[in-house]
């Protein structure tokens, strides 16, 4: 096996477990509350923190590897991850949980620049889109299969301590990885005045999120919250102006902000990808807490949606060779439909009809995710200007991962402030909100996609595609 190989081995392997952890933990979470007596807003900052620092990290860290080098970076974040795994799983209230997963989040932020960065760095042409492509699948076959692994976890070992099982899952993982990524990773240094980091950037941009955030999590503030995001945004704005003037690499690179294939690639991204995880989180809720289902059968429940993702996900690339945007505007349309249908059943059907319900939604909604992502990716990224792809990638997955902080927030606070232990028809009505909340989201991926897909741009990016896959 070629050393390319390997690395790309170790990286994937990598991507997977910084990938799984937010995924692998939603099944776990009711077993979590009990034995730590969490409340709603701990429960909301251990599944949106993950995400927040991790979007954040993206950029920074990239760049950092862009100065720096990339082996450092990558093999320190994954310690640092696996460390904040080991003190989430052993602590003992659920505020230190949620602080141990923002430093979770944090090294998986430093991690997967990296992974990108390396890609880019080592492969050119059909060798650079392959790896890509195995990297945008691992992620979304992470995503997929958490549910059933942390499932089985807590059914062999029981709530407690099951729940610290699932956080210390990918502490093997980085135990592999870490002396892998030392051995493998090459050693060069970039040219290190090429690379800006735009730190006032970046903390506007968390201010402005952590605006948006803070009141989904119960903090008081009302339209001030609102009002500071406005003002953190426009802030933001006039600050990378003020830094593209002076000739440095702004956060939000001009060159993306104008491309409207990237913009609304990248909406299209921001929208599903924080639907499908918060969908997911107050699914495995409601099959728990309000039907009383183990964790076990909740996970089992999930499996099917495994399943349809990794089988549609190999044939993703024929999907964005043959139809470009047009694609995944169908396979929106159809992710759309089944989770309607599943809001409609949670509200109609009785109990047993309600559980098939969600397995055959779960099914088509997997099914059509895998035709979304890895070609999404793959369509956004052709508008990233030359020598910026690594910035591209980055920001994609900043977008994505701060709207599902944010998602995250918003669905699960519907759900918790709605259901009523005890009484399951308060837990139909809570995830009927939430799914319909998930469901408004697709709706409006759907819709960004749909209108890049009529420009004249994307008719033209489609005929080259098809004739130069023939």
């Amino acid at each position: 096996m070629s050393a390319h190989r390997l690395i790309v081995g170790a990286c994937l392997a990598a991507g997977f477990t910084t990938l799984l952890d937010q995924s692998v933990l939603n099944v776990a979470m009711p077993a979590l509350r009990g034995s730590l007596h969490a409340g709603d807003a701990a429960l909301q900052w251990i599944m949106a923190g993950y995400s927040l620092t991790f979007g954040l990290a993206l950029v920074p860290a990239g760049r950092l590897g862009d100065m720096y080098g990339r082996r450092t970076l990558f093999a320190g974040g994954l310690v640092v991850f696996a460390l904040g795994g080991v003190v989430a799983a052993l602590a003992g209230s659920a505020w230190l949980v949620a602080a141990a997963r923002l430093v979770q989040g944090a090294g998986a932020g430093v991690v997967n620049p990296q992974i990108i960065g390396l890609f880019q760095d080592l492969f050119t042409g059909t060798e650079r889109a392959r790896a890509l492509g195995a990297y945008a699948v691992v992620g979304g076959v992470a995503a997929s299969v958490g549910p059933p692994v942390g499932g089985v976890i807590l059914h062999l070992a029981g709530a407690d301590p099951g729940w610290r099982l699932v956080l210390l899952l990918n502490l093997p993982f980085a135990l592999a990885t870490v002396p892998l990524a030392l051995k493998l990773l090459p050693e060069e240094l970039p040219d290190r005045r090429r690379t800006q980091l735009d730190l006032p950037g970046l903390l506007l941009l968390a201010a402005a999120t952590l605006a948006v955030l803070l009141p989904l999590v119960g903090v008081s503030g009302g339209w001030w919250w609102a009002a500071a995001a406005v003002a953190g945004v426009g802030a933001l704005v006039a600050w990378e102006r003020r830094y593209t003037a002076r000739g440095r690499t702004a956060l939000l690179l001009p060159a993306l902000t104008r491309s409207r294939g990237f913009v609304l690639g990248t909406l299209v991204a921001m929208c599903y990808f924080g639907a499908a995880l918060a969908l997911n989180l107050v699914i495995a809720l409601f099959l728990q807490d309000g039907l009383g289902l183990s964790p076990l059968a909740a996970a089992a429940l999930s499996l099917p949606g495994a399943v349809g993702f990794a089988a549609s996900s190999t044939a993703s690339h024929r999907l964005v060779s043959r139809y470009g945007r047009l694609g995944v505007s169908a396979a929106l349309a159809v992710a759309a439909v089944s989770i309607a249908a599943a809001a409609a059943a949670t509200t109609l059907l009785p109990t047993g009809g309600v559980v098939v319900a969600l397995g055959l939604s779960q099914l088509v909604t997997g099914a059509a995710g895998g035709l979304v992502n890895a070609p999404n990716q793959a369509l956004t990224l052709t508008h990233a200007p030359p020598g910026a792809g690594g910035l591209s990638a980055a920001m994609l997955q900043l977008s994505q991962r701060l709207a599902a902080s944010v998602s995250i927030a918003a669905v699960t606070g519907i759900f918790l402030h709605t259901a009523q232990a005890g009484l399951l028809p308060s837990y139909r009505a809570a995830l009927t909100h939430g799914t319909l909340l998930c469901l408004a989201l697709v709706l409006l991926s759907l819709l960004f996609a749909v209108a890049d897909g009529l420009s004249p741009r994307a008719v033209t990016d489609g005929l080259s595609t098809r004739r130069s896959t023939a």
